[in-house]
């Protein structure tokens, strides 16, 4: 099924990886929000099951083994064209992540990758600031 203009909202996983007062980023190198930064994650493939998803993406795209601890978030992302016909939509479900291995590297749709602390999220969405600051919330780690 094509991504773009989809016959049905396509699920997406994302992964808030913290470290102490940072947050991992990556630069996305694919649409929707190319260029923009944002949580690591993608697409969920057939058969594959939500957790087994967001090890999977975190690793392709970030070289980082994870271990899924409890979702953050469950919302819609869609966007839609000039016209007003939905060119993207997806279930977007979020995780809080632990590191458990691997080493931290740019792969696959990520442009580039980057930890950056809680003063140094600009620009992002802003409904990934919202899951990141829940995600702090949630591992009982203070968010300015």
């Amino acid at each position: 099924m094509p991504r773009e203009y989809p016959e049905r909202p396509i699920v997406g996983v994302g992964a808030v990886i913290l470290d102490n007062h940072r947050v991992l980023l990556i630069e996305r190198g694919q649409a929707p929000l190319k260029g923009e930064w944002s949580l690591p994650g993608g697409a969920l493939e057939v058969g594959e099951t939500l957790e087994e998803g967001i090890r999977r993406e975190v690793l392709e795209e970030t070289g980082l083994v994870v271990d899924p601890v409890a979702i953050v978030e469950v919302f819609d992302r869609i966007s839609r064209d000039a016209e007003g016909r939905v060119q993207y939509h997806y279930v977007l479900v979020d995780y809080l992540c632990h590191v458990i291995g691997g080493e931290l590297a740019c792969a696959t749709d990520a442009a580039d990758v980057r930890w950056a602390a809680l003063d140094e999220l600009e620009p992002i969405a802003a409904f990934t600031a919202e899951v990141i600051q829940k995600a702090f919330k949630m591992a009982g780690a203070p968010y300015p």
